[in-house]
């Protein structure tokens, strides 16, 4: 058993309304606004959370604690969520969860084949579903016992975050020309999309992905639409 959920069983107890107080999550993911997002879920749920944007930055993280729950986006830039979960699952002490997260629903195989528990699909926004992915997930003596309430609130991220998201993809659409640099802003764009509720967006990055090569027009289309929306305010 980790430290970290040795402290969370016997610190607490957790309430109904915050099912999760005690307990460590580290999100691996580069999107601000679907980080964000994570923290309010965790904030709300009574958990403490650690945030790295990448691949280097978590493994510093994991060498320094060990976290009750790791939430890994399969979509890093330099590198896979996949591989980092495979990792994960060989340390010991071991992490008691892991999820993997993703804007496109296909990720879900990969992250249980590399060792996941679950799988939570963007947007993440729904306080019960995100409870109930961590707490189904726990070992048994982890769990919260007895009757807990469960909301079926939403949260809603600061778009100061999306805007910041956007502003970077629109940084590096300026200078992407290699297929992976393309690969990466596809699917971190459709994430953000998805979790934006912005169909268009969402339309052009997952047909820029499904390309076996992009044309200067797919391009374009896709930062005339990033573009827009941060003209717009990113208020969409």
């Amino acid at each position: 058993m980790t430290d970290d959920l040795t402290q969370f069983l016997a610190t607490r107890p957790a309430t109904a309304q915050r099912p999760l107080l005690g307990l460590t999550v580290l999100v691996v993911e580069d999107s601000r606004f679907a980080s964000e997002a994570m923290r309010l879920l965790c904030l709300r749920s009574g958990a403490r959370i650690r945030r790295a944007d990448c691949l280097r930055s978590a493994h510093r993280h994991l060498q320094t604690y060990r976290p009750g729950v790791v939430i890994v986006d399969m979509g890093l830039p330099d590198g896979s969520g996949a591989d980092l979960i495979r990792h994960i699952r060989t340390m010991t002490p071991p992490v008691p969860v892991v999820l993997g997260t993703s804007g496109d629903p296909g990720a879900e195989t990969a992250a249980l084949q590399a060792g996941a528990d679950g799988f939570l699909p963007k947007p993440v926004e729904s306080l019960a579903m995100f409870q109930q992915a961590i707490i189904a997930t726990l070992p048994a003596e982890a769990r919260p016992s007895g009757l807990h309430l469960v909301s079926d609130d939403t949260i809603a991220p600061d778009p100061i975050a999306l805007r910041d998201d956007l502003s970077h993809m629109a940084e590096v659409l300026a200078d992407a020309h290699d297929p992976a640099a393309l690969g990466y802003v596809a699917q971190f764009l459709t994430g953000v999309a998805r979790s934006a509720h912005d169909d268009a967006l969402e339309t052009a990055a997952v047909a820029l992905a499904r390309r076996g090569g992009a044309s200067a027009a797919d391009i374009t289309r896709l930062s005339g639409l990033v573009q827009a929306r941060l003209a717009a305010g990113a208020a969409f």
